[in-house]
């Protein structure tokens, strides 16, 4: 995890989650997180700040996940979406949770559908990397 926290110097990193309760929030999404997110949330559990020198960035807590994407009707306007994040603006970061290996895509909080999807990454590092490289 060195690698991740050399591409998250000016961002701002709440504490490290618990492994329970990162089970707990698994068994409230009843799924199991991919590995490279729950070891992002062990490191910090969500945060905000900029990701390289022009990616804006908003992660939630794992405790937050599914209050917040009940909130934000998900399940009915992108069924298979798991949101994490926000760009601070009007794009939410999630998993396509519909494909194997939960790849990371950007869709619009207005207009929430699948023919938005932008892909970010094929893992949580991945993802990472690309909005650290973005310009």
């Amino acid at each position: 995890m060195g690698e991740l926290r050399d591409l998250l110097t000016r961002f701002s990193l709440r504490d490290a989650a618990a492994d329970d309760l990162i089970e707990r929030s698994e068994d409230q999404l009843a799924t199991h997180l991919p590995g490279e997110y729950k070891e992002f949330l062990k490191v910090g559990n969500g945060g905000e700040g900029f990701i390289g020198e022009s990616e804006y960035a908003i992660f939630w807590g794992v405790d937050e996940l599914y209050s917040l994407n009940e909130s934000y009707e998900v399940a009915t306007y992108a069924p298979g979406f798991l949101v994490f994040g926000t760009d601070g603006g009007g794009e939410a970061y999630g998993f396509d949770t519909r494909v194997e290996g939960w790849p990371i895509v950007r869709l619009p909080f207005i207009g929430m559908s699948w023919n938005e999807a932008i892909p970010l990454g094929n893992s949580f590092c991945g993802f990472l990397e690309r909005l650290y490289r973005s310009e």
